[in-house]
């Protein structure tokens, strides 16, 4: 009972900081990742505070899959094929890039380092985060192209991160180098092994989705998937990190055809606190493996391993920034050659931006802390220690530093909300309501025997909605008479709420009633203050 008493402790320490952490991010308005990971360290050197260690396959096996196939999920299919090229260039190209800089550089200014070690130091750090940059740029504004392409490159680099170190690795523990024709054999493998179970997954899925109406055996099944996906992949030697991208993003695509209404309201409602718990105990971990990291290594001062962690990060910032404006010219005169057109490209201040925001995660220090302890010879993996210890100082100044300065340097770029109100959903909710009035209108004609009062009610409602959405077009006394109806609902709304609380605690109705009420009411009032907003 001791070692389940123990769990017990940990795992409610850990909700009891995300919970903490999450409403003091919300408090001074900071993104919650970087709040998680500095509250982290600093509850790490607590005295009293048991070790919770970081294992790598509760991360690759257990916290990453959900992770991903939530951020794929998100993601418009329609831009990210848009932004493929850019994409392609920053996982494949700038994490090839990545691993030569640092092989290069690393051995002149850190001490104890050859090429080798230094290889597998860049593969390490070479993915960034795909919560991390996307979470922080969709906060402060970003346009969304740089948002699409930071969250389509945090996708895909994860695998070739993975597969770079799985090649240094076998460098340094057995010697062995393998050739290029074989490296790009087994990178094609995982590549199309990896899409393609992640599509067979999805599409079986899709079509047991279509016979199922029930909220709590879809969200399971929902939970299945991307765990499906990576375990497949994983068997037949794919890449299982883009098995569940490809399953997220086939089966976003089919999203409108799998739900019912109240389904798909469940499903959203139960993703959005599922990732976010995930997120948050990443964030937590990392933070709390400081200490340990710092005890694990001997014959270096502190001053020193502050001294090479500051010099690495900076190599690696400006590694990234030394591929990103090369690298977009370039994606823009491929995608240009393939489109057969000209396209506009990216001005240097969008990729600077992209340049600044290589934020890393938990995927990086899980890939430190899976290096192996031994060589085949019997000796032990040189600098394990420090290379994880390099790799947590890379994730703090990224998260933290690049993080926090994010958002003064868009706004100083001219960057923040450049896009302006979002058009595209604007027209997309105009065609909708007007495809609505006109079915109303045919419906009217056809349908005789029903009141044309109820069908006058009902546009006249719409016209309203319409007119909020153009009120330099509209009519003045539309859009007050819109708003005025959305006031007023929300007030009878809360009329109903407090009624029916009252009639419960008289005991005239049980708590269920009062549930099926209260449900009821909150999707009505979230219907209104979504229209609100349009």
């Amino acid at each position: 009972m001791s070692g389940i008493r123990e769990v017990e402790l940990l795992f409610l320490l850990l909700l009891l900081f995300i919970v903490a952490f999450g409403q003091l991010a919300r408090k001074i308005a900071l993104p919650y990742p970087i709040v998680m990971i500095v509250g982290g360290v600093l509850i790490g050197f607590v005295p009293g505070i048991p070790q919770i260690t970081l294992d790598p396959d509760l991360i690759f096996l257990v916290v990453l899959p959900p992770l991903l196939y939530a951020s794929a999920w998100g993601t418009s299919w329609r831009d990210f094929r848009l932004n493929l090229t850019s994409i392609l260039f920053l996982a494949f190209g700038l994490v090839g890039f990545t691993v030569i800089g640092v092989a290069l550089l690393a051995p002149r200014v850190l001490s104890g380092f050859d090429w080798r070690l230094a290889l597998v130091l860049g593969a390490v750090v070479a993915p960034t985060d795909a919560i991390a940059a996307t979470s922080i740029a969709r906060r402060i504004g970003l346009p969304s192209r740089i948002v699409d392409v930071l969250e389509g490159e945090s996708l895909i680099n994860d695998a070739t991160g993975l597969l770079a170190l799985e090649f240094a690795i076998a460098l340094v523990v057995s010697g062995h180098v393998p050739t290029v024709g074989a490296s790009l054999l087994t990178l094609a493998w995982l590549t199309v092994g990896g899409v393609g179970v992640g599509l067979l997954v999805g599409w079986i899925v899709y079509h047991v989705e279509k016979r199922i109406d029930d909220g709590p055996i879809e969200i399971a099944l929902s939970i299945l998937v991307p765990y499906a996906a990576y375990f497949f992949a994983d068997a037949v030697h794919a890449s299982g990190v883009l098995a569940v991208v490809a399953s997220g993003l086939f089966l976003t695509r089919r999203s409108p055809y799998m739900f019912s209404p109240s389904v798909r309201l469940q499903i959203q409602s139960f993703w959005q606190s599922f990732t976010f718990v995930l997120n948050g105990l990443v964030f937590v971990l990392i933070g709390l493996q400081l200490p340990f990291i710092l005890k694990s290594i001997r014959g270096y001062s502190h001053a020193q391993m502050i001294r090479d962690g500051a010099i690495f990060s900076v190599v690696l910032i400006l590694l990234r920034l030394a591929w990103v404006f090369p690298g977009s010219w370039l994606a823009n005169f491929v995608r240009c050659r393939l489109n057969h057109k000209i396209e506009k490209a990216p001005g240097p201040r969008e990729v600077f931006v992209i340049g600044w925001t290589g934020m890393r995660g938990v995927v990086s220090l899980a890939a430190a802390l899976s290096l192996p302890t031994m060589l085949e010879n019997g000796s032990q993996f040189p600098q394990r220690n420090i290379i994880v210890f390099l790799t947590f100082c890379v994730i703090l100044v990224t998260l933290v530093l690049q993080g926090l300065t994010l958002a003064p340097l868009v706004r100083r770029l001219g960057l923040a909300n450049a896009g302006g109100p979002d058009c595209e959903e604007e027209e997309a909710r105009r065609i909708v309501m007007e495809a609505a009035v006109s079915y109303l209108e045919s419906a009217k004609e056809s349908r005789p025997g029903v009141p044309g009062e109820i069908f006058d009610d009902i546009v006249e409602h719409y016209q309203h909605r319409l007119a909020s959405l153009r009120p330099g077009e509209a009519n003045p006394e539309h859009v007050t008479n819109h708003l005025s109806y959305l006031e007023l609902s929300r007030e009878t709304a809360r009329v109903e709420r407090q009624t029916a609380v009252r009639l419960r605690n008289e005991g005239r109705i049980n708590d269920q009633v009062l549930r099926r009420i209260e449900r009821e009411l909150d999707l009505t009032e979230s219907r209104f203050d979504n229209s609100g907003e349009e």
